[in-house]
C-alpha cells in the first residue's frame, strides 16, 4: 500500500462535479434524504468508517456512525467521536482574523509586516496582505516535505513554522494567481496572535468555540490522550499514522472536533454570534477560481451547483472531513472519517447537498 505523501497533509482536496454526469440526482426531502443516506453508508459498509450528519435550519434530521473508533480496543465510532478535520481549521482561523477586522483591529489591506514587524523576508511581508493569505494569493507556500520531516515534533506554535520558513522566497508577486497555501494560514494565526495577545488554541477556545458553544473541539497535541478521539488509520492495512500528523493542530489544519461541534459553528456563522452579516459576507465573497470550477472566498470554498453551498474540506494521512453549509444555513452537512484514503467523506457530503432541497 502507498502512503500519502507529506505534500498532500492537510491539503485542499476540492473538486468540481465530473462534467460527463448526465444530469443531477433528484431532490428529496428530508425523511427520503435520510433514507437515502442510510441506504449509501450500507452500501459501503466497512469501507467507510466515521460519522455523517445532516441538518435543516440548524436541527440535525439525520445522524449516522459506522466503523471503528480504535480498532484494537473494539470502539465504535459514536456521535459524539472526535475527528481530526485537517484543513476544515481555515475555515475558523479566516473567521477570527475577520474577528479582528470587525473589531477594527486588523486592515486586510495592510501588509503583513505591520503584525509581523520581524519577519525574516521583510521585503515580502511589504509586500503580501491579509486579503492575499486569507485568498490563497499570496505564494507563502506549504508547510510540509522534508524540513517538516526533520523537525515536525520542534514545530509547535505558528512562531516556529516562521522561524523554520521565514526566509523562503516566493516566486510570483502576491495577488497575481490563486495557490493553495498552508504556510499562509499558519502566518494568519500568528497574526490573530500578536494582535489578541492570545496563543491560537486559546484564541480560538475564547473567541470561536465557546460563543458557539463547541464543546469536543481542540488543538491537543498528538502526544495527548484527548477523550473520544479516534484513532487514525489508513485504509488497506489499518496502520496507526500518528508520526506524519503535525505535533499539534495549527492555524492551517489539523485539530478536531465532532460532527455536532461543526454543526453549531455554522450556525453561530449564520447567527451573528460569531461575525455580523457584513463581515460574513466578506468572509464567503469568491476571489479566485482555482480552474476547474471551484471559487475560493477567505478561508472557504464556494462549491458550483444549483444550491449556493459553502465551507471547506481536509484530507491528511488517517482522516478527511468535509463541512458543507447549504444557502446561507438552510441545511449543514458534516462528514468525517478517521480512516484515509479513499476519501469519502468528502464523496458523502456531496452526495447529501446534490439531493438536499432548499426553498
Amino acid at each position: 500500500m502507498k502512503r500519502l505523501a507529506l505534500a498532500s497533509v492537510l491539503a485542499l482536496t476540492l473538486s468540481a462535479p465530473a462534467l460527463a454526469q448526465v444530469a443531477p440526482p433528484a431532490r428529496l426531502n428530508d425523511a427520503a434524504l435520510s433514507q437515502a443516506l442510510a441506504g449509501r453508508l450500507a452500501e459501503l459498509g466497512e469501507d467507510y468508517s466515521g460519522v455523517v450528519l445532516v441538518a435543516r435550519r440548524g436541527q440535525p434530521f439525520a445522524t449516522f456512525a459506522q466503523g471503528w473508533a480504535d480498532r484494537e480496543r473494539q470502539i465504535p465510532n459514536r456521535a459524539e467521536t472526535r475527528f481530526r478535520i485537517g484543513s476544515v481549521n481555515k475555515m475558523q482561523t479566516a473567521v477570527a482574523v475577520l474577528q479582528l477586522v470587525q473589531a477594527g483591529k486588523v486592515d486586510l489591506d495592510a501588509p503583513l509586516i505591520t503584525y509581523l514587524k520581524a519577519y525574516p523576508d521583510a521585503a515580502w511581508a511589504r509586500k503580501v496582505t491579509l486579503h492575499h493569505l486569507l485568498s490563497h494569493s499570496g505564494r507563502a507556500g506549504d508547510i510540509f516535505g522534508p524540513a517538516y520531516d526533520a523537525r515536525r515534533e520542534a514545530l509547535r506554535t505558528p512562531q516556529d513554522f516562521i522561524d523554520l520558513y521565514g526566509a523562503r522566497a516566493p516566486d510570483f508577486e502576491p495577488g497575481a494567481k490563486w495557490d493553495y497555501s498552508n504556510y499562509g494560514f499558519i502566518l494568519l494565526g500568528r497574526v490573530v496572535e500578536v494582535v489578541s495577545g492570545q496563543s491560537y488554541p486559546d484564541y480560538m477556545r475564547d473567541h470561536v468555540f465557546a460563543p458557539a458553544g463547541m464543546t469536543g473541539s481542540g488543538f491537543e497535541p498528538e502526544t495527548v490522550d484527548v477523550p473520544d478521539r479516534a484513532v487514525a488509520y489508513e485504509h488497506e492495512e489499518a496502520a496507526y499514522t500518528r508520526p506524519t500528523l503535525p505535533w499539534r493542530g495549527t492555524p492551517a489544519g489539523g485539530g478536531y472536533a465532532t460532527a455536532q461541534d461543526l454543526l453549531k459553528f455554522a450556525i453561530a456563522l449564520y447567527d451573528g454570534r460569531l461575525l455580523d452579516a457584513e463581515h460574513r459576507r466578506i468572509l464567503t465573497t469568491a476571489r479566485f477560481d482555482d480552474g476547474d470550477g471551484m471559487r475560493f472566498g477567505y478561508g472557504v470554498a464556494i462549491y458550483p451547483g444549483a444550491l449556493p453551498i459553502v465551507g471547506h474540506n481536509g484530507i491528511a494521512p488517517g482522516m478527511s472531513a468535509e463541512l458543507r453549509i447549504i444557502a446561507d444555513g438552510e441545511g449543514v452537512v458534516v462528514a468525517l472519517s478517521n480512516v484515509a484514503p479513499p476519501r469519502l467523506a468528502g464523496r458523502l457530503a456531496r452526495f447529501v447537498s446534490d439531493r438536499f432541497t432548499a426553498p
